[in-house]
């Protein structure tokens, strides 16, 4: 399993950090946090990513 930091995230999906901070904060990506650090992994990106493609159909 990948996990990725915030800002990665922001590169991959093509936003900004406070977009991905957003996400998080409103329950649309999920995330974890390891001590202070919060990481987003593979499977919540995934998930967040199908729940876009479902709100389009």
């Amino acid at each position: 399993m990948q996990a990725y930091t915030v800002e990665q995230v922001a590169d991959i999906l093509q936003v900004g950090r406070d977009k991905v901070y957003a996400l998080i904060r409103t329950g649309r990506l999920r995330s974890i946090k390891i001590g202070k650090l919060r990481r987003i992994t593979d499977q919540h990106l995934a998930e967040f990513i199908a729940s876009l493609e479902d709100a389009h159909h």
